[in-house]
């Protein structure tokens, strides 16, 4: 049986994305809660049920799990109401949009004992697995270090869907601009690719192009526990049109390319580079599964008691390292 699912926050990444990533994964979406009367109205046009607050929500339907894709400063009242609950919760990037806030959720789902996930969609998007299994199995020799360039163009005034505002540039909806947004999923899938945590890390913000009061790009370099460097560049500053998303892991017997998969569609292009001989050849994958149904079975799989890769202590552990580095960033704006 597919799961029963409800969502909190029916903005664009919830319509667009997760609603048809649930139903390919055999669950269906029931019912949401959202205090936008446009976005209520937008999710009774879908034919789901629409209610305002989390509670309602828990009140009215029978659910098995709950995704979650407030804006960031909603996700601590939102996690801690459904842990309370027992809910399975499925939570979007970042944990929060404060340290305080993402330490609440740690604990409230410690002390609950819930199935947790942070919605780190890239970690699941097969091209990314593929890279994982290729290092892992050590055929590449030794990894060095990893290279990500992530970015868009987000402007200002940009809202689509059930949108009214564009929260994502909001400091206090947001937690800031395009690191705190962007950079967290690099973060954690260099965390996969290399099946260790980042020990170290560094952040350059960049206020360039856009007048609003948030960083538009920002840099980061960073050092894994088994001293692979990383490096990653990240905006909304980008012109959509260049080549803006591109992953790459070299190791000592070669090195991985991945472009165009970081992103909620599926597709993209891998490669391998053999570094004796500089030949190049192309890595399958499956060119049909996106990242986002790709999660939503993974996390379907956990909520049944299979084994799974989420992890709250992993993440929590991550936001601790990233908002250190990132208050410091921000300090030198």
């Amino acid at each position: 049986m597919g799961l029963r699912w409800g969502i909190v926050g029916y903005g664009w990444v919830a319509h667009d994305f997760m609603l048809p990533a649930i139903a390919a994964s055999g669950g269906r979406v029931i019912a949401v809660a959202d205090t936008s009367s446009v976005a209520r109205d937008r999710a009774q046009a879908d034919g789901l049920t629409a209610y305002q607050t989390v509670i309602e929500l828990l009140n009215a339907v029978q659910l098995d799990a709950v995704y979650v894709a407030t804006p960031n400063n909603h996700h601590a009242e939102a996690v801690i109401e459904l842990a309370r609950s027992g809910m399975p919760i499925l939570c979007e990037k970042p944990l929060a949009a404060t340290l305080d806030d993402a330490e609440a959720m740690y604990a409230a789902v410690k002390e609950h004992n819930v199935m947790y996930g942070t919605a780190f969609d890239q970690r699941h998007h097969p091209a990314h697995r593929a890279m994982h299994d290729m290092v892992q199995a050590g055929d590449m020799g030794v990894p060095i270090s990893v290279r990500i360039v992530y970015a868009c163009w987000l402007s200002p005034t940009w809202i689509t869907g059930a949108q009214t505002v564009n929260w994502r540039v909001d400091p206090q909806a947001a937690g800031g601009g395009a690191v705190i947004d962007l950079a967290l999923h690099g973060l954690d899938l260099v965390q996969m690719l290399l099946d260790e945590p980042l020990q170290s890390l560094s952040i350059t913000l960049q206020r360039r192009i856009h007048n609003y009061a948030v960083d538009d790009g920002g840099m980061l370099t960073a050092r894994s526990a088994g001293g692979v460097l990383v490096s990653q560049h990240v905006a909304y500053n980008y012109a959509e049109v260049l080549p803006r998303r591109r992953l790459e892991i070299l190791c000592e017997a070669g090195m991985l390319t991945a472009i165009d998969t970081m992103g909620q569609t599926s597709g993209g292009s891998l490669s391998r580079h053999c570094g004796r001989t500089g030949n190049m050849t192309s890595v399958p994958f499956d060119m049909s599964l996106s990242p986002f149904v790709a999660q939503a079975r993974a996390f379907t799989a956990a909520v049944k008691g299979m084994p799974h890769d989420f992890s709250i202590e992993r993440d929590i552990a991550l936001v601790r390292l990233f908002d250190a580095a990132y208050q410091e960033a921000r300090s030198c704006l």
